[in-house]
């Protein structure tokens, strides 16, 4: 028998958040990172590598390729970079112009991760029980403050917030992960919008190149439906098996099978890694999660758990045969948000205000913190974090802009303002338990992307030791670069403009000009025929060394 419904919400409980304060909250955990600073090491500088390449016309859109490497199956996020510099790079800039796409998938998320827990806490098995002389949440706003709860915990994970602002491929499947979730959690509601966004999530999940997560998800989603109490969620299974058979074509159309064979042994030492990436990737959403699955563990097989706890599972499986990749654990965020919204109507008081005060503590120190660093450089006082920041981030000059400053006091007030509100007389909505969370994270991020946006864009690009090659290097080039990391290839291309070759027989090519990446401890030789010219390290490596070789007068 099932366990009696654990959620008691009162009609005050069920307000929503005002959409206006929703809606400058998400643009203020989306918008910070999007302008003003070059794209950074590692994924994100390979993949935008590889949009640049197919919109400059150096390699086929069928075939990406980046100093002569190719790129792995994830063709679908890379047109969509490369669209979007075709389209407005010529205005914008190619690197703001590849991440607008990837900024918008960030948007789609959040709207998805919404839609999905409004349509699940709208089915009868997720709705608060009646009270015996009325005053309970109506059914609809139940489901809205549920969702804003929902859109808060993926906010809050801490995991999201540099990898989502990232243009890589994993932001694709992402977006795709939160399509099929809303596609299953819409069915019984949203018949063809449902079927449509099935048909698409998986197909797309497989081009961006995660074609067993894409399956794994298919049969999980099967047997969902299958077993579901809703007639027209059981008709929906066949939608789901349609869209799985499509991704196993698409993938095996750009060959992906063969790219993810061997990224990982599943083991007791990978179950471990996934345990600690857990503990803070997925945090604060992941002990909501696991109280949901508690109180609803009589409501395991009812829909507005078996669809996020199935989602999340796959991704964790994924994560740990991959050795604790974050990129795949990543995926479960979403629906783990979802799941977590759940816990909301059934926190004590005691524990919501030990989540307000840990906020508090812990993101106001964050902001103080960061605001101390920034006045170190801007003004030498205190001198340590100044002396700092020279060590991390050698020749960085620091600038001064008042618009950063103007917003970076803005969110600061802000979040003062916040504690004020949620500390003091807002005691009733069901997602007051992460606000406080979700907009520490939030004003931490915009502060880090605002004040201390310069020094940290100097350290994380590879412009300024471009430039110190390109004293030695004439523009436009032809360089050998075998081994090269994909990174620095593309950093080569984009901010010095040279032609590279980095096949591992690059050097034996006609190329006047030899990089080799070195370290320290493991120098490497060039051999006959090559002048050294010049050794530059990284700004952030004492180790990484790029050696600059040019090719004697005579050699061929």
């Amino acid at each position: 028998m099932s366990s009696p419904n654990p959620a008691l919400v009162t009609e005050r409980a069920a307000q929503r958040l005002p959409r206006i304060p929703l809606l400058l909250f998400c643009a203020a955990y989306v918008l910070p990172g999007l302008f003003g600073r070059d794209p950074w090491k590692n994924a994100d500088l390979s993949a935008f590598g590889y949009m640049l390449s197919i919109a400059q016309g150096r390699s086929h859109w069928l075939a990406p390729s980046l100093g002569g490497l190719p790129a792995d199956a994830a063709l679908l996020p890379y047109w969509l970079g490369a669209g979007f510099i075709d389209l407005l790079g010529p205005a914008l800039g190619p690197a703001l112009a590849a991440r607008v796409p990837f900024a918008i998938l960030l948007v789609c998320v959040l709207v998805l991760t919404w839609y999905s827990t409004y349509h699940l806490a709208r089915t009868e098995a997720a709705q608060p029980l009646p009270f015996a002389f009325g005053g309970e949440a109506k059914p609809v706003d139940y489901a809205r403050a549920i969702a804003d709860g929902a859109v808060l915990a993926l906010v809050a994970s801490l995991g999201l917030l540099q990898l989502g602002h990232e243009t890589t491929p994993e932001l694709a499947q992402l977006a795709s992960v939160a399509l099929f979730v809303y596609a299953l959690a819409a069915s019984p509601f949203r018949v063809w919008e449902a079927r449509l966004a099935v048909l698409v999530a998986l197909p797309a999940l497989a081009a961006s190149g995660a074609p067993s997560v894409g399956l794994a998800l298919g049969l999980v989603g099967s047997v969902i439906c299958m077993r579901s109490g809703y007639a027209p969620a059981r008709r929906f299974a066949p939608w789901v098996a349609a869209s799985t058979l499509l991704a196993a074509g698409v993938a095996s159309a750009v060959s992906a099978w063969a790219w993810r064979a061997g990224s990982g042994a599943l083991s007791m030492a990978g179950v471990w890694d996934v345990l600690r990436l857990v503990a803070w990737f997925t945090w604060p959403a992941w002990p909501l999660a696991v109280w949901t699955v508690w109180r609803w563990r009589g409501h395991l097989s009812d829909r507005h758990i078996s669809i996020p706890l199935g989602c999340v599972a796959v991704s964790l499986l994924a994560s740990t045969a991959m050795g604790g990749s974050d990129r795949a654990l990543m995926l479960g965020l979403p629906p783990l948000a979802v799941l977590a919204a759940f816990a909301l109507p059934t926190l004590a008081r005691s524990t919501a205000a030990a989540i307000d005060w840990f906020s508090v503590f812990f993101f106001t120190l964050g902001s103080i913190v960061i605001w101390v660093v920034y006045v170190s450089i801007q003004t030498g006082l205190p001198a340590q974090p100044a002396i700092n920041i020279a060590r991390l981030a050698p020749g960085y000059t620091p600038r001064f802009s008042l618009f950063a400053l103007a917003l970076a006091a803005l969110a600061t007030i802000a979040w003062l303002w916040l504690v004020k509100w949620r500390t003091g007389r807002s005691r009733h909505p069901l997602w007051k338990s992460l606000v406080l969370p979700a907009s520490g994270v939030a004003l931490c991020w915009l502060l880090l992307m605002t004040l201390l946006l310069p020094p940290l864009d100097h350290a994380r690009s590879y412009r300024s030791q471009v430039q110190r090659i390109a004293l030695q290097v004439p523009s436009r080039s032809c360089v050998a670069a075998p081994g090269m990391p994909t990174a620095q290839v593309a950093a080569l291309e984009y901010h010095g403009g040279y032609r590279v070759d980095a096949t591992s027989d690059a050097a034996q090519h006609g190329c006047a000009f030899l990089l080799l990446t070195e370290t320290l401890r493991d120098p490497r030789t060039a051999g006959p025929g090559w002048r050294l010219l010049a050794r530059e390290r990284r700004n952030t490596s004492e180790q990484e060394i790029t050696a600059i070789y040019r090719r004697e007068p005579g050699m061929h």
